[in-house]
């Protein structure tokens, strides 16, 4: 995990010319393989940064790279996975994960080798004909995260994508993302407010200010990826980075535990 693959540079971004500004001189780096936690409270500009990464949105200032091509529109190879799953309630689990992969240059047998070995990585080949309205909230996550993989990209964009789910369905599918990412290499840029998700999943975090939204500060996890919650080195960083919040907001920080 060495070579870097998207680069973002001096980036700021506003609305309008006379509207407040969202994001403010963002630079760092992100590496083949790393998984980067973007952390901070509602308002900092979490979200919009990671549309300006996955081309959904463009900035005023500065540029994001992806092997060193300037990122101007959404493509295939960095996808975006959110809260909502957007699934589509008509089609059935395997129809849903083959959503993605309809209009590229596969055939039937093809499309419908990858969606079942997607599905199985999951865990779900067994509910592959059931509708969306048939599982749980955290099924529903698994299948959006099938669909995804299907897609093959080499990064994957996380916006709150266990907010939603209740604290072990979203423990386990925390599991199954680490085991996922190993296994794949995947590139994985997270948003959360989440501290505890954010150490559990992350090679490193950047915390984020608002008002303007602004990378207050970096710290590199050296923590093995089979964490535990509970051990001191976990609450150590835990407290570190309450600790900075404390000093850059006055605010309440959401915990999970």
């Amino acid at each position: 995990m060495s070579s870097v693959m998207i680069d973002i540079r001096n980036v700021s971004k506003s609305y309008s010319e006379q509207g407040p500004t969202v994001l403010q001189d963002i630079s760092f780096d992100i590496k083949k393989g790393e998984v980067i936690a973007i952390l901070g409270k509602s308002g900092c500009g979490k979200s919009t940064l990671l549309n300006c990464i996955g081309g959904f949105e463009a900035v005023n200032n500065g540029q994001i790279l992806l092997d060193e091509v300037s990122i101007r529109k959404p493509s295939k190879r960095c996808i975006m996975l959110m809260q909502n799953y957007g699934l589509l309630p008509w089609r059935s689990v395997r129809k849903n994960v083959e959503l993605g992969i309809e209009n590229i240059s596969l055939s039937k047998q093809e499309i419908s080798e990858r969606t079942l070995h997607y599905l199985r990585m999951v865990g779900l080949e067994d509910r592959a004909n059931a509708l969306p309205s048939e599982l749980s909230g955290g099924m529903q996550q698994r299948v959006a995260i099938a669909r995804a993989l299907a897609m093959q990209p080499e990064v994957i964009l996380m916006d709150e994508p266990f907010g939603a789910l209740d604290t072990f369905t979203r423990y386990y599918l925390q599991d199954e993302l680490m085991q996922i990412q190993r296994r794949e290499k995947m590139t994985i840029v997270l948003v959360t407010h989440d501290i505890d998700e954010a150490i559990y999943l992350a090679d490193r975090i950047l915390i984020m200010k608002p008002n303007p939204g602004e990378i207050h500060k970096e710290i590199v996890l050296r923590l093995p990826k089979e964490r535990n919650r509970a051990d001191a080195d976990f609450q150590h960083y835990r407290e570190l980075i309450f600790n900075e919040f404390q000093f850059t907001h006055e605010t309440t920080i959401e915990f999970n535990i």
